[in-house]
């Protein structure tokens, strides 16, 4: 936005997106964005604490900005001359405001940088001032929110303004340690150093609407590589849909977004406010089991109709708030993952995810994860367990991604790791098996503490088709092959393999909690260790496996 000054004196300004001429007071009443197009203007480093934090919460850190100039640098004018201007310029010391603050009533540490100060650039001083921030996110342990606005590193500072990109990390790999929420807030534009360090390193990434990220800007991109830059290229949107950031939320939700992201952090207890039911809930009262056939069983866990991991997310958990990506460029749709609620705790829930209709199934790979939505998952997993939060997976696909795509990105490693990493994540697991449970790609969500399954779900090595092809003479023994790979949820209870078959809806929530609350009370090296040895107990050293599938 560019202010001007008309000849009755009202000032007004010319939206840089649609040129629109607005009125300053409404545009301000609109924290700064464009009602016209939509454009977020950017915002001086105060009036974006006003807006994030809690009235007269803001309480600055005592530590002011050094002075710095290590190597004398002088291009036009002296480096000393740029910071002196930049100070009257903007009112700053530096580029960046530090303090601590509550948001929605939770306390946190923020660190909030201003690009009209030299361009945002990470010098010693903005370093130090956010580690600082860290540190004493650190000493109070509350979460670390962190705003960036930046070209990158100083270059008036040499290689010194570039090590500070390790000095902050550092700070927050100390944070990630003590299991301490950290959150980025991308703001337009974030580039350079500040990019490739503790704007991305965060275990959120949020991005708000129109900002753009990356480490080498537009113009030096088309210049090495002398391309044109797809539309949209660098901009939030390309970032969620590539896996790079958690979520975009425009500026006017932005506080609110914090402030569930600042509860899951603080354990879902809201300052004053006991959770909704501190007793644990009885067992899930599961009609007694049908005799059905194990292919019609089959073909019932495949129906269409059948309620989607999203559909269990808006009838049997509240507050659901997802989180994207897999960091590493994808989003697999496939793989649905957040935080939410289960009567008024905090914790992540992952699942498959299919659809209804024949152009969400399509759009969903038939729930049929790649390797993104496999490291997407195991990203909120370790998440999960650093903020002490359980974890709840919903299985529900026929199996992995088996396309050539995926093989070239590392399926296999992907299972792998989910099946390895799963199985000593310090913080209970629990499983829902709600359709189909179609073999690693189902085990890659379910090394679990607890493993449940629907009535009408089913869970096998293979699907039956795949066994009577290879098996059989032929894919039409497939009920003979579903018969005899024992794969329906009785079968699967008496294998040792479920706890318990659930009916759905209600009951699935009833179900999880019953078994979750007894996990939440276990040390967390006990729960590790019954967990193996739940696993351990399906090697062929059990001499009952046979007795006990008759």
């Amino acid at each position: 936005m560019t202010a001007t000054a008309p000849a009755d004196g009202t000032l007004w300004s010319r939206c840089g997106g649609c040129a629109t001429l607005l009125y300053r007071k409404r545009l301000r009443r609109n924290l700064d964005v464009c009602p016209e197009c939509g454009r977020h203007a950017r915002l001086a480093a105060p009036e974006r604490v006003r807006q994030l934090v809690d009235p007269a919460s803001f309480q600055p850190l005592p530590d002011r900005a050094v002075e710095v100039d290590p190597i004398g640098f002088v291009d036009v004018l002296p480096y000393p001359h740029r910071l002196t201007a930049a100070r009257a310029d903007t009112g700053l010391a530096e580029a960046v405001l530090c303090g601590t603050a509550t948001v929605g009533r939770y306390r946190c540490a923020l660190a909030v940088m201003d690009f009209r100060f030299l361009g945002g650039s990470l010098g010693c001083a903005v370093g130090e001032l956010i580690t600082r921030t860290a540190e004493e996110a650190l000493a109070a342990g509350v979460p670390l929110v962190l705003v960036t606005a930046s070209g990158g590193a100083r270059m008036q500072e040499g290689a010194l303004s570039l090590m500070q990109m390790a000095t902050v990390s550092q700070a927050i790999a100390a944070l990630r340690e003590a299991g301490l929420l950290t959150v980025s807030v991308l703001t337009d534009p974030t580039y350079g150093g500040v990019a490739a360090s503790f704007a991305t390193c965060t275990d959120l990434v949020v991005a708000e609407s129109g900002a753009r990220m990356g480490f080498a800007g537009p113009r030096v991109i088309r210049q090495v590589t002398g391309r044109n830059l797809p539309e949209g290229f660098q901009t939030a949107e390309f970032l969620l849909r590539h896996g790079q950031v958690d979520m975009v939320v425009p500026r006017h939700a932005l506080r609110a977004r914090l402030t569930t992201l600042l509860a899951a952090a603080a354990g879902g207890r809201r300052p004053g406010v006991a959770p909704t039911s501190s007793r644990p809930a009885g067992p899930a009262t599961a009609p007694e089991p049908t005799t059905r056939d194990a292919w019609a069983t089959v073909r019932l866990a495949r129906h269409p109709g059948r309620p989607t991991t999203l559909d269990y997310l808006e009838t049997a958990f509240d507050g659901f708030t997802e989180l994207h990506g897999d960091r590493l460029g994808g989003d697999c749709p496939a793989v649905v993952g957040g935080l939410a609620r289960l009567d008024g705790r905090h914790l992540m829930v992952i699942g498959h995810q299919k659809g209804h209709s024949s152009a969400e199934l399509v759009a969903r790979n038939f729930g049929m994860a790649s390797p993104a939505g496999h490291r997407k998952a195991l990203r909120l997993m370790r998440l999960a367990a650093r903020l002490g939060l359980p974890v709840v997976t919903l299985v529900d696909t026929p199996g992995a991604d088996p396309g050539i795509a995926a093989e070239e990105h590392g399926q296999a490693a992907a299972i792998a790791e989910n099946i390895l990493t799963m199985s000593v994540l310090p913080t209970p697991v629990v499983t829902v098996v709600t359709g189909e449970g179609g073999s690693g790609g189902a085990l890659a969500l379910a090394v679990a503490d607890r493993v449940l399954m629907l009535q009408h779900a089913v869970y096998s090595v293979i699907s039956p088709e795949g066994c009577a092809a290879i098996l059989w003479p032929g894919r039409t023994a497939a009920p003979q092959a579903a018969r005899a790979l024992k794969l329906t949820a009785p079968d699967l209870v008496r294998l040792g393999i479920a706890d318990d078959p659930a009916a759905a809806g209600q009951a699935v929530r009833e179900a999880v909690l019953a078994n979750l609350l007894p996990l939440l009370e276990l040390p967390v090296a006990t729960l590790v260790q019954r967990r193996r040895r739940r696993f351990r107990r399906f090697g062929a050293a059990r001499t009952d496996l046979r007795a006990g599938a008759r």
